[in-house]
């Protein structure tokens, strides 16, 4: 079959449990476009074409004993998801986008690895990332930059760019994210995918390089949100030592299920103008939050605009601890030189944070994160803005190795909203409704209360639908 790259996760999953579809045919399907394709791509780090064979074919057994014996399988069992080069598998290659670690093999899996597994998912690979996945762009030492699939000058975003490409490309069906300021809902976005950021501690973030800030959340990327809500559910649950664990939805109701009903008539409040100084938002996405406002409103949703100043401090703050997180991985004596410009300026940053410094950054989140819920949560149910500030940006456009300062400054005004929702552990979802007169996918962003995906994925999934809004932007 030559189309199984249209189909959505879940309709595979759903013809590997009927019989209608081997596990086998569709890992060697996606194995068969990689290597067709992303020489020119890059989605790619690793491909993982033996485990893949292997996974595949214990996925097709267990369907098998699973429609005699009259057994349920997971819902995304046998479904190729490639993980994202930050999360650790098993004797396989983990660079986490560094060259310094171009030969660095895991010796465990993170338990989110653990939980896919479970899942009888199957591993393409490893995607490309973002060195650390410290900026929103997908280019590293490693090798060449990984392209927009719709216009190959332009960067796919990051630092999941590589799941994102993979994922619009059709060379995975969907793909497991990381997203510590909005690496997997940037990249959605640029791509039109569904980008799913859930709440701190919905997914394990151990056992190895647990993120003690919780700015750090594994995510999904999708073509829809049920696929996004599904690969979301399969890869949550608690696990031993976690820092965080996020309490469980509304009556046990899966996220999938929640993303399959309509919901109630909401309040939603838009954010229009960014929340960072000097960041200004572009007529293209102006003109995406301007079509999903009144589709929310012809739904049936109650849409009030309100004004949020911008705050200087919650940059500093986060400036702070995202220098700390780039100090973090222990690099060997006299291979500093081999770390991308960014991060270097960030690690020297961060020998000039104190103890102090670093937890009044992190009570400033906290701060931050009690605001919106006494003043935003305590009247409206959702959060409307852009995505981001600006259309896709052009490969190199966003870097800026003499002047690593100016390349932070030049990210934080290009992604003005998507962080503070990593600041506060609260979940959002980008939802892709149009694209502009060049063609490139405008996205939005909604977001929720703590611990409300449920609710999240539900009205992503009503706007979502189609024919709610229209697919492309008059502006130029």
């Amino acid at each position: 079959m030559s189309d199984l790259h249209e189909m959505t996760a879940l309709a595979q999953a759903g013809a590997v449990a009927r019989g209608e579809l081997s596990p086998v045919e569709l890992a060697d399907h996606y194995l068969g476009r990689i290597a067709e394709l992303d020489g020119e791509l890059g989605a790619y780090l690793t491909v993982t074409a033996e485990l893949a064979r292997s996974q595949a074919r214990r996925a097709e057994r267990e369907a098998v004993a699973a429609r005699r014996d009259g057994t349920r399988l997971s819902v995304l069992h046998g479904v190729p998801v490639p993980v994202k080069d930050l999360a650790q598998v098993e004797d396989v290659r983990c660079t986490w986008g560094s060259a310094v670690f171009a030969d660095h093999v895991s010796d465990a899996d993170d338990h989110v690895v653990t939980r896919l597994r479970e899942a009888g998912t199957v591993m393409l690979g490893k995607t490309n990332t973002a060195e650390f996945g410290l900026p929103c762009y997908t280019e590293n030492r490693l090798g060449p930059p990984t392209r927009h699939p719709l216009s190959p000058g332009h960067s796919p975003g990051g630092s999941s760019g590589g799941a994102a490409a993979a994922v619009a490309a059709g060379l995975a069906p969907l793909a497991h994210g990381t997203d510590a300021g909005g690496s997997v809902r940037i990249p959605s976005s640029v791509c039109g995918l569904v980008g799913l950021k859930p709440s701190r501690g919905r997914i394990s973030n151990g056992p190895l390089r647990p993120d003690v800030t919780g700015l750090s959340v594994h995510g999904a990327l999708a073509r829809t949100v049920a696929d996004a809500a599904a690969l979301v559910d399969v890869m949550a649950g608690r696990m031993p030592g976690d820092v965080y664990t996020a309490p469980p939805h509304p009556d046990g109701v899966t996220l999938l299920e929640h993303a399959r009903r309509d919901p109630r008539p909401l309040r939603c409040v838009v954010l229009r103008d960014p929340m960072v100084p000097d960041a200004v938002l572009h007529p293209d996405c102006a003109a995406a939050l301007d079509s999903a406002t009144a589709a929310l409103a012809a739904l049936g949703h109650e849409v009030e605009a309100v004004e949020m100043p911008p705050d200087p401090d919650i940059v500093a703050a986060f400036t702070r601890v995202w220098s700390v997180e780039a100090a973090s991985y222990e690099v060997e004596p006299g291979r500093e030189g081999e770390l991308m410009p960014f991060t270097a300026w960030l690690r020297r940053t961060a020998a000039g944070v104190s103890a102090r410094e670093y937890a009044t950054a992190l009570s400033t989140f906290r701060g931050l994160g009690q605001m919106l819920t006494d003043l935003l949560f305590a009247a409206y149910d959702v959060i409307l803005s852009p995505a981001l500030a600006e259309p896709p940006a052009l490969i190199g456009e966003l870097r800026n190795d003499e002047d690593p300062a100016a390349e932070f400054a030049r990210m934080t005004a290009f992604m003005p909203y998507t962080t503070v929702y990593n600041l506060t552990g609260m979940p959002s979802i980008t939802v892709p409704l149009t694209r502009n007169a060049e063609g490139l996918p405008i996205g939005v962003l909604l977001g929720g209360r703590y611990a409300d995906e449920a609710l999240l994925v539900s009205l992503a999934a009503q706007l979502h639908r189609p024919g709610t809004t229209s697919t492309t932007s008059t502006t130029h």
